[in-house]
């Protein structure tokens, strides 16, 4: 029975052990060695101190040391904090120190930096590292991770976990203020591998390119499906579009997740999507913000037997809905329905269940919900709320997660993005969707990138500035594309202003980060 996340590789390493489970820059292991790996790193944690439900950063590249350290915790009993590689030091110091952490997992060429800082990190007992490192360095209890491979043949330690415990911290990109700890227990992982297993079809022959990071919710469940079932993932650290399209090819891969800043980098005329065929490719998945009808009529194009799934998720709850492939034609700007053993319904500013069309906030109900943000009982308290659909006796039983997210649904309960709740432009007395702009900037096909926020205007209350990046190639002129604009949508609508830029600022999971461009925004 697997209740643990860690059973999910414990399973599959039984029931075929010499299957090829993790592929990264030509390394490759079995389910039978991660297994063992894990078990004596497992046991090293023990032995440096590691003790039930305690906080073990992972501060590493994707790799398959990053890959073994998840498991290997969850195998000593502690609690995973993966920590996007590309943070900066005050930004690992404020996860250490915000979650009390009691280890991290690093690579050599980060001990100076984990070392000088570590009289501000007063938890961190012991350090690990993923290899040798750059010559001696003098850090008090620091291990690495071949020592522990040398401590001898053993059994990992007992399992000391129930289903119900924290098994890790994903923190948030920090839209507002610093990053907030979203608590995930064994049963949510598991709920969440399941769930999106049986809506995409997850196999014992499914090879699974991974390239988001492990520190986003997101990626992190591309490695649980596939070893829940025994399949393959194929690591990548790329630079480029085309190094992901040359790994699909290379490496056989039947599936692929990103966010819409990927796909619009992998679709754009001059990629090599639309030159190669991919007859392995299954499906590839879309979250993290709404895919620009161009890029998926690109993609759709280049890719006419992969089937597309447009999904719908947050952190604080992980997935929430699909839309089918079968159903794209027909509404390709809706994120689905709800995912397997999930309810998602609409209120309204009173409270109230939303009528189809109406506008209001998107609640998830389901086994994905998590345990709230570490140390924050009143942020938790505001999206973590009583099932308002319940009985009175039954409500405080079960807590629902409140999105912050503004949506709609037809007459056949599809739900359509309309706009974060605090992101809605108000302009000339009207209420605008940055999203519903952003699609027509795409739709003039000379944009790769584009991102819409509101700016203090004394006279207009906001007025809308576009930040957009050209496709390769175009030679762009604002007047121009505010032009097609003006010819595609009501006056209000339309940006007052364009800045073109060479890239838009990403958040460390690859999203577009609105924050960033509200703090470069000077006044108009």
């Amino acid at each position: 029975m697997s209740y643990l996340v860690h059973h999910l590789l414990r399973t599959s390493a039984k029931k075929d052990p010499s299957k090829e489970a993790l592929l990264h820059k030509g390394e490759s292991l079995t389910y039978s060695q991660i297994e063992e790996r894990t078990d004596l790193f497992a046991r090293g944690l023990v032995q440096a101190g590691l003790r039930r439900g305690e906080r073990v950063g992972i501060f590493l590249e994707k790799s398959i040391n990053e890959a073994l350290s998840i498991f290997a915790v969850l195998k000593a009993g502690g609690v995973f904090v993966p920590i996007n590689n590309l943070l900066f030091p005050d930004q690992v110091r404020h996860i250490i120190n915000d979650c009390q952490m009691k280890a991290i997992i690093t690579p050599g060429g980060k001990l100076k930096e984990i070392r000088d800082g570590l009289p501000n990190t007063p938890s961190i007992e012991f350090i690990v590292s993923a290899d040798g490192g750059p010559g001696k360095i003098q850090i008090p209890n620091l291990f690495y991770m071949d020592d522990f491979a040398r401590m001898g043949a053993g059994e990992a330690p007992k399992d000391v976990c129930i289903s119900q415990d924290l098994a890790a911290i994903l923190y948030t990109s920090g839209s507002t203020g610093r990053p907030k700890g979203v608590m995930l227990s064994h049963a949510n992982l598991l709920a969440g591998s399941q769930i999106v297993s049986d809506y995409l079809g997850i196999t014992w022959d499914e090879r699974i390119l991974s390239i988001l990071p492990f520190s986003f919710d997101y990626g992190l469940n591309q490695l649980l499906t596939a070893f829940q079932h025994g399949g393959t993932i194929v690591l990548l650290n790329f630079r480029f579009p085309n190094e992901i399209i040359q790994a699909l090819l290379t490496g056989r891969i039947t599936g692929l997740a990103g966010v819409p800043p990927l796909w619009s980098l992998i679709a754009q005329p001059s990629s090599s999507l639309h030159k190669k065929q991919f007859p392995h490719l299954r499906y590839i998945t879309n979250s993290g913000g709404t895919m620009p009808l161009t890029v998926l009529d690109s993609l759709r194009k280049a890719l006419p037997k992969t089937k597309v799934f447009l999904m719908y998720g947050l952190t604080e709850a992980f997935r929430s809905c699909y839309l089918p492939p079968e159903e794209l034609d027909k509404r390709p700007t809706s994120f689905g329905k709800a995912i397997p053993d999930t309810e998602i319904f609409l209120v309204n500013g009173e409270g109230e269940l939303c009528k189809p069309g109406e506008v209001g906030e998107l609640v998830h109900r389901g086994p994905t919900v998590s345990l709230g943000y570490w140390g924050l009982p009143e942020a938790t308290a505001r999206v973590l709320r009583p099932n308002p659909l319940l009985p009175p006796e039954l409500r405080t039983t079960e807590r629902v997660c409140y999105s912050g997210d503004l949506v709609k649904a037809d007459e056949e309960g599809y739900f359509y993005f309309v706009t974060r709740g605090d992101a809605t432009i108000k302009s000339s007395g009207y209420r605008i969707s940055p999203n519903e702009v952003e699609q027509v900037l795409y739709q003039s096909g000379r944009l790769r990138e584009a991102a819409v926020i509101g700016i203090p205007d004394d006279v207009l209350g906001q007025a809308i500035k576009a930040f957009v990046v050209p496709r390769d190639g175009e030679r762009l002129e604002a007047a121009d594309i505010l032009s097609y604009c003006a010819s595609k949508m009501p006056r209000y609508m339309v940006p007052r202003f364009m800045e073109i830029l060479d890239e838009l600022p990403k958040t460390s999971s690859g999203k577009i980060d609105y924050p960033a461009l509200r703090r470069l925004e000077s006044p108009a």
